[in-house]
């Protein structure tokens, strides 16, 4: 899974919608150190790109397409209208050609994300990749990794062959659970053994980079560590070079969240998520995982290079609907509307455009840095205290929760503890 750049804002800050908590909506005021910014468009983020010379480091491109949308899910997807996406396709790569050429050379990573991205045709799927890569060839970048989401069932031969011959080197694939009754819970519709299956495709094809997705905390089960225990037996078996591992949560207008709210199911209590969490680090771990983010464990060598990009705070460029982008403190999300992106023309019409003030700035990379376990500097722990604003409040933060063993110091840089990283929304929460 592509951690989204929204989903950590919306973690930490308990926000139900896609807009990020603390920061300034951009309302055309200059700050401090900011080159000027005419208004919110993709187009002045360019010319901001081309006057200064920002390195943008990632794409992500989302394609909203699904069979059906699970009862878990609140990103901008769309089932049933498979017509539309011969016309996506078509629409993206006149978004990338309008913008990508403009870029500077440096785009190391894409993540294509839905969405289930291989639900879209083989042939549409062929002329997608393979128009991305032709744009970035010409533009001189050198491709360090390539992912994309797949849902198990959707993996045949001949997409896989698709995969590897246009350029994909990583796929990660949406098992979350290999057992049939919380499948049943989550609305996923494939079989346990078709996540084996797909794998032995992509391998056959030649990608060896396989991560899988699983979540823990699903209602309705009858011993939740049993089967948490079951779920990574069978991950670590097929062995992955990757693992994100999320607890469930009830978004806001999700099936799963009505369900919830009248009743019909329960959540996990906290003190049994907390333990399927830990079990999660001991069994990983065990099995020759590092853990090098809150969610993500990874063979050595096998990080997600793209997800990395977020956290350090990387520039990245969106395309398709809905598609968040960052570049030097603004941030910006495309219009999550099939018909209003589709008649677009050149770059995607913007739905909310955001500017970060300097508490803002360093707010971010205390919320981003801890989540990896290399943690932050402590240069920029520094700047971050002395921020006029925010900076006491943030100090005092530290300083409690250094005493409380839940942060701690290693090697000059500032990381949560084991400990800590079972509180850690509440934890970066007080940071920013």
């Amino acid at each position: 899974m592509c951690v989204r750049p929204w989903d950590s804002y919306r973690r930490c800050g308990s926000q139900q919608d896609t807009h990020m908590p603390h920061l300034n909506v951009f309302d055309g005021t200059k700050h401090p150190g900011d080159s000027p910014v005419e208004s919110g468009s993709a187009e002045d983020v360019l010319r901001h790109v081309e006057r200064v010379g920002a390195v943008v480091q990632g794409i992500y491109v989302h394609v909203p397409f699904c069979v059906h949308r699970c009862h878990y899910c609140d990103f901008f997807t769309i089932a049933g209208r498979d017509e539309y996406r011969g016309r996506y396709v078509d629409r993206v790569l006149s978004e990338a050609a309008a913008a990508v050429p403009r870029l500077r050379q440096g785009i190391e990573t894409i993540f294509i994300g839905g969405g289930t991205p291989t639900h879209l045709p083989p042939r549409d799927l062929s002329r997608l990749l393979l128009g991305l890569r032709t744009l970035l060839a010409a533009g001189g970048h050198s491709l360090k990794e390539w992912t994309i989401e797949a849902n198990p069932d959707t993996i045949t031969p001949q997409l896989a062959a698709i995969l590897a011959e246009s350029g994909v080197t990583r796929v990660s694939l949406g098992a979350q659970s290999f057992d049939l009754d919380s499948l049943r819970v989550l609305q996923r519709h494939h079989q346990p053994s078709n996540v084996g299956r797909a794998m032995e495709f992509l391998r056959d094809a030649g990608i060896e980079d396989l991560s899988l997705d699983l979540i823990f905390g699903i209602p309705g089960q009858a011993a939740p560590l049993d089967i948490w225990d079951g779920d990574l037996d069978a991950a670590i078996a097929l062995s992955p070079t990757h693992l994100s591992c999320y607890g469930l949560t009830y978004e806001a207008g999700t099936p799963l969240r009505r369900r919830l709210d009248v009743g019909d199911i329960t959540s996990v209590c906290e003190d049994i998520e907390a333990r399927l969490y830990e079990q999660a680090m001991d069994r990983l771990a065990a099995a020759g995982f590092e853990q090098y983010e809150i969610s993500n464990w990874a063979r050595p060598g096998y990080q997600c290079r793209h997800n990395l990009g977020y956290w350090r705070n990387a520039n990245w460029w969106p395309l398709g609907p809905s598609g968040s982008g960052h570049v030097d403190a603004r941030r910006w999300r495309n219009v999550p509307r099939l018909g209003p992106w589709l008649e677009g023309k050149g770059l995607s019409p913007i739905d909310s455009f955001e500017q970060l003030d300097l508490d803002g700035r360093f707010g971010e990379i205390l919320m981003l840095g801890l989540r990896l376990n290399e943690g932050v500097p402590s240069k920029q722990v520094e700047e971050a205290v002395l921020t006029p604003d925010r900076g006491p409040g943030r100090k005092d933060a530290i300083d409690r929760y250094l005493a409380a063993g839940l942060l701690v110091w290693q090697a000059d840089r500032l990381i949560l503890s084991s400990r800590g990283r079972l509180l850690a929304d509440t934890v970066i929460g007080d940071l920013l």
